[in-house]
């Protein structure tokens, strides 16, 4: 897909985001737990589809189940399917999704009690899992690898006999999504303890009937900031979001004030505007350890600004849906720039003029293809595969038309 700007660039817009995949795959987890529990405005993306066929495929006799791309399916099926006696099933995902570790969660609920074996090659899917009741109640797991592994244990707390206690060995990476796991958790009556490096979720055998409308996806609005930022004047109102809400990623809120965007809560949406007469910083350096998903798209804003940037908390990119550091560092080095990463962060040193009709790698990708989308307003560039944005943002192609990205 080839892009380019075309007006309108300035002005008011308004729209409405999907709800969130990461709080939508949570509740789909524990609604198959408790079947009393009622959810509104789920995720439209590909990954809560799939995950809600997988949970529906449990239930029956099938013998294989295919969450193609989607991480959030892969971890929380994992630990879902090991605790229903009876379940006989080969889960398996795409090429990349056998290529993305998940040993850590495995031996986790082995030690739990779990009978789980890979099927080609050890730490990694497909996995033959069949499931019975798990008896034991206490783990200790690395919590710098991925926090998906400890929601996905977290989420099948309540249906242990006695619950579960978690310790979390070493440093907690992305700790926002483990409180957003505790939230979703405490929101249907289920009493949750999270201190420090310590988890205890205790057992529920029925919640009361709850209904739980998803929040819009802060993910997703980062690249609505990135517009913004690149942008010589407008205002976006976009719901549906809230002031105290669940998600981690809602810090880009108080990232993108380093661009001078101006965030305003009303009821439940955001206005975005931009700070008069504001003064680009010439570097910007931030942590993103609890926040690695918006690396992309803060990286690309900084190119297209050409401020200097240097990121660290990126250890967790590299076992993405592509490794992310390299993929961003090549990428970007096609529009001229100079990019430096380690294993865990990313160093941009920028250019003051962008090379046109740069071709850029998508990679399987959906946040290299959304990050870069923004650049089109500087210059022409063609995304590769764009249809990838399906996995978290189906309609994300239509929004950027609006904005005059086409």
């Amino acid at each position: 897909m080839k892009l380019t700007c075309v007006p309108p660039k300035t002005g008011f817009f308004n729209f409405e985001i999907t709800g969130s995949k990461s709080i939508s795959n949570r509740y789909l987890i524990l609604q198959a737990l408790f079947p009393n529990l009622i959810l509104k405005g789920l995720s439209k993306s590909d990954d809560t589809q799939v995950l809600q066929k997988a949970l529906s495929a449990s239930l029956g006799e099938t013998k294989e189940i295919d969450i193609h791309h989607a991480g959030t399916a892969m971890r929380f099926s994992t630990a879902y399917l090991s605790t229903l006696p009876g379940v006989d099933v080969v889960l398996t995902g795409s090429q990349r999704m056998q290529e993305r570790p998940i040993g850590i969660l495995v031996q986790a609920l082995r030690t739990l009690g779990a009978s789980i074996n890979y099927v080609k090659n050890e730490g990694f899917p497909p996995l033959k899992i069949k499931g019975k009741s798990l008896s034991k109640d206490h783990i200790s797991i690395s919590a710098d690898v991925s926090s998906q592994y400890i929601t996905a244990l977290m989420l099948i707390a309540p249906s242990l006999k006695n619950g579960l206690k978690i310790n979390l060995e070493s440093k907690v990476t992305s700790k926002p999504y483990l409180k957003m796991t505790a939230q979703a958790l405490e929101s249907i009556g289920i009493e949750v303890y999270f201190e420090s490096n310590f988890i205890q979720v205790h057992p529920k055998t029925e919640i009361e009937p709850t209904q739980i409308s998803v929040e819009s996806d802060w993910s997703s609005v980062s690249y609505f900031y990135s517009c913004l930022a690149l942008m010589a004047t407008a205002e976006f109102e976009i719901s549906t979001y809230h002031k105290n809400s669940l998600q981690g990623d809602a810090q880009v809120a108080e990232f993108y004030e380093l661009f001078g965007i101006k965030t305003q809560f009303n009821n439940n949406s955001i206005l975005l505007s931009k700070t008069e007469n504001f003064k680009l910083p010439s570097k910007i350096e931030l942590d993103l350890n609890d926040t690695p998903d918006l690396a992309q798209t803060i990286a690309v804003t900084c190119l297209g600004l050409g401020v200097e940037c240097f990121l660290t908390g990126l250890h967790t990119l590299k076992v993405k849906e592509t490794d992310r550091l390299v993929a961003l560092k090549t990428e970007i080095e096609k529009f001229g720039a100079e990019v430096i990463i380690t294993n865990e962060s990313l160093h941009l040193k920028p250019v003051s003029e962008l090379n046109s009709e740069v071709k850029i790698e998508t990679y399987q990708d959906h946040r290299m293809a959304m990050a870069f989308a923004p650049l089109a307003l500087k210059t022409d560039l063609e995304i590769l595969n764009p249809e990838v944005v399906s996995k978290s943002f189906p309609d994300f192609w239509e929004k950027m038309k609006v904005l005059g990205i086409q």
